[in-house]
């Protein structure tokens, strides 16, 4: 058991193998529930992928702001190369790659059950007249606009501001505040999308 919890590779495959055994058990005993393979069961995957892709995201978007932004002041100044040259590049790999991943599957979801168009219009395609494309479309945009501040804002400035790309010191200082800034506008942007994504699955 050690082998497989002491490397994180052989830990996320012992969870999706333990995800595939318990798939077959309800599958067997529920009998089946969605047609393996169907177009309801390969939407329901989507949508796991893209939860699981959504959890790594906004989980590193929170540390970020909850955990290591907070905590800098208190690190002594020997010890935050450790966290600008290994832990945050790291960090930033999975957040800017889950966030792709998360508006990539949240767009194809959106494709394969139909409301891509309605729910991107914030319902205009159908006059306003279904809630649930309200919702999620508020949702989409929220997360659309957070990707963008990732890919665009966030990491081009955290490249300056941790010294991957060539800069000067007044260039990181302020790299380093607009990166924050922009990570601070997702967190609270992130609480009222998963309330529109929560909504539209549960209350239209």
């Amino acid at each position: 058991m050690s082998s497989i919890l002491s490397n994180l590779r052989n830990t996320v495959i012992a969870g999706i193998v333990l995800t595939v055994i318990m798939v077959l058990i309800v599958a067997g005993i529920t009998g089946g529930g969605f047609e393996l393979g169907g177009h309801a069961y390969g939407a329901f995957i989507m949508r796991w992928l893209h939860v699981l892709s959504g959890v790594m995201w906004i989980g590193l978007l929170w540390y970020f702001n909850f955990v290591q932004i907070p905590n800098m002041p208190n690190i002594p100044d020997e010890q935050k190369p450790a966290i600008g040259k290994v832990i945050a590049p790291a960090a930033l790999w999975w957040f800017r790659w889950g966030a792709m991943a998360t508006i990539v599957t949240g767009l194809l979801l959106a494709w394969m059950n139909g409301y891509i168009g309605d729910a991107l219009t914030l319902g205009a395609m159908n006059g306003f007249a279904v809630d649930k494309s309200l919702a999620i479309g508020i949702g989409m945009w929220l997360g659309i606009i957070m990707w963008f501040n990732v890919w665009f804002v966030i990491w081009p400035n955290q490249k300056k501001a941790l010294g991957l790309v060539e800069a000067d010191a007044e260039t990181k200082a302020a790299s380093a505040r607009t990166a924050m800034l922009f990570s601070r506008t997702n967190t609270m942007l992130s609480i009222p999308m998963l309330y529109a994504m929560v909504s539209a699955q549960n209350l239209f």
